[in-house]
This record gives structure tokens, C-alpha cells and sequence, in this order.
């Protein structure tokens, strides 16, 4: 049982087809270590070593009941809040042997997720008040990628594309073998209605003006200069508002350069620092027999 907000079905569901992989790969047949502690209940409270946005509760939840199903955890921080230095972020009751076996996966998750929603916040209190939006990347760790998407969600910041598969990105490669923007724009129109969104790389101001030219409503400016940037907004701004394209910057993106980007008017960045150079959030499990 857990008493914290519900989270959506499609969560847990990953959660749990997350937690089966990595279970077999802790557990495997069985764990040798707890196999040595009595049969008995017990309780653990899982404690925040340093401030953090909190994230992973539905995979802490997966890997307790996939070894106690009746186990029981009360939840004291949910997903999205943050928490304190020495602050319990849940506390659970069950099998004491089950517990054992579940700790490291579960710490594994609740880390490596808080380390990606709380990277994610500070980089959207950075830019604060300018109206641009924080994305994340493919660059994400193998087999993990929606679980750490949604880290990013909990920190307050957006999702760029899934895969390959949902939204189209004419990146550099792409224009040179199909021949040119406008070639390439040409061809998207043929895949547009199977994509979230049509996006198109642009490299220089030259680019920008083929794109929109093209009819490109989404534009990811790589690696420009500042200058340059702000020129690019300018040129899309005249187009006004029917015209106008989604401005994006990616390239080199850091938490110190962040805010001078964002003010020179664009409307998202994309920032691959959020789930490929993770650093986990410190938590502990700490046991108490029950008589």
C-alpha cells in the first residue's frame, strides 16, 4: 500500500518493466546475503543526505512489491518536492528479507532520477522570468530513457522527442545527403503527418533564412554566438506571428552560459547536461528490527 499521490498509470507501469530488468540483474535467483537474516518484518526509512528535487517514487514503489507485495510505504515527500539534508523521504514496512534484496535497486533508481530532476531545476531557475523553456536530448542513459524524461518533467522542466520515431530532426547529415534545406523541408512534408513536430537544424543566419523560406516552423539554432542569436530572433520576429518559427538552441549549453542565452529571446534550449552528466542525489536506507 502506499499513501502518496497516485501517479499515471503509463509510470507505473515503466516503473515496474524497469524494476523486472534490473531486479534480475541485482537478485537473479536469489539473494544470497539476506537469505542469512530470520523471517520477520521490519521497517526502513529512506533519508536525503543533501537539498534535492525528489524523483523515482513509483520505482521505489516497483521494486519493494516485486519482493513484498504487502509491504507498506508512507511517502513523505512526493515526486516534484523537494527535500532537506536529514529529511525521511519515505518510510516502509514489510518483509525484513525482502527489504534487504529490494534496497539497492530501489536507492538506485530514487538517485540516479532525483540526480536528473534536481540538475533539471536549477537549470530552469536559471532562467527564470525569461519565458524560454528547458528541454531535454536523446542523451540519456540506454534503457532508461522515459524514466529519466520523466525525472525532467519532475523538475520542472519539457521534453524534447522520444525517439526516432515520434518527431522528425533535420540535423547537418541529414541536409547534406538529401541536398539542401529546401530538398529536405520538401521531403518532411511527406512524413509530417506521422510526427509530433518537423524541426530543422540551422548552423548560421544563411541557414535560418532557407528554413523559414521553406516554411519551417521549428528551428534548432547549433551552436551560434550570442550575436548571432540575437539576430536570428529578430529575423524570425518579422516575420510575425502567423510566420514566425519555434526558435531552440542546443550546442555547449552550460548551467553558466544558460541565462545569457535564454535573454536573447529564443524560445527553448535543449540541454543534454540534464540526463547524460548525472550526478545522483545522496539517500540511505536505514533499517529497525520489529520484535
Amino acid at each position: 500500500m502506499n499513501s502518496h499521490p497516485a501517479y499515471p498509470e503509463d509510470i507505473q507501469a515503466l516503473a515496474r518493466a524497469d524494476l523486472e530488468t534490473a531486479l534480475a540483474e541485482d537478485v537473479g535467483p536469489g539473494d544470497l546475503t539476506a537469505a542469512l537474516v530470520p523471517h520477520g518484518q521490519a521497517v526502513a526509512r529512506i533519508t536525503a543526505r543533501e537539498d534535492a528535487v525528489v524523483c523515482g517514487a513509483p520505482w521505489v514503489d516497483a521494486a519493494v512489491h516485486a519482493l513484498d507485495p504487502e509491504a507498506r510505504l508512507q511517502w513523505q515527500v512526493a515526486d516534484g518536492q523537494r527535500c532537506k539534508p536529514g529529511q525521511v523521504v519515505v518510510e516502509i514496512r514489510g518483509s525484513a528479507r525482502a527489504l534487504l534484496s529490494a534496497e539497492r535497486t530501489a536507492l538506485n533508481f530514487l538517485q540516479l532520477l532525483s540526480g536528473v530532476a534536481t540538475r533539471t531545476a536549477t537549470y530552469v531557475a536559471a532562467v527564470a522570468g525569461t519565458g524560454t523553456q528547458i528541454v531535454d536530448t536523446r542523451k540519456t542513459v540506454p534503457g532508461l530513457r522515459r524514466a529519466q524524461k520523466y525525472a525532467v518533467r519532475m523538475g520542472g522542466g519539457g521534453n524534447h522527442r522520444m525517439g526516432l520515431y515520434d518527431a522528425v530532426l533535420i540535423k547537418e547529415n541529414h541536409i547534406a545527403a538529401a541536398g539542401g534545406i529546401p530538398a529536405v523541408m520538401a521531403r518532411a512534408a511527406e512524413v509530417a503527418a506521422r510526427a509530433q513536430f518537423v524541426q530543422v537544424e540551422v548552423e548560421n543566419l544563411d541557414e535560418l533564412r532557407q528554413a523559414l523560406d521553406a516554411g519551417a516552423r521549428m528551428i534548432l539554432l547549433d551552436n551560434m554566438e550570442p550575436d548571432a542569436l540575437r539576430e536570428a530572433v529578430r529575423i524570425n520576429a518579422a516575420l510575425g506571428e502567423q510566420r514566425r518559427a519555434q526558435l531552440e538552441i542546443s550546442g555547449g549549453v552550460t548551467l553558466e552560459t544558460v541565462r545569457g542565452l535564454a535573454e536573447t529571446g529564443v524560445d527553448r534550449i535543449s540541454v543534454g547536461a540534464l540526463t547524460k552528466d548525472v550526478k545522483a542525489i545522496d539517500f540511505s536506507m536505514r533499517f529497525e528490527a520489529q520484535a
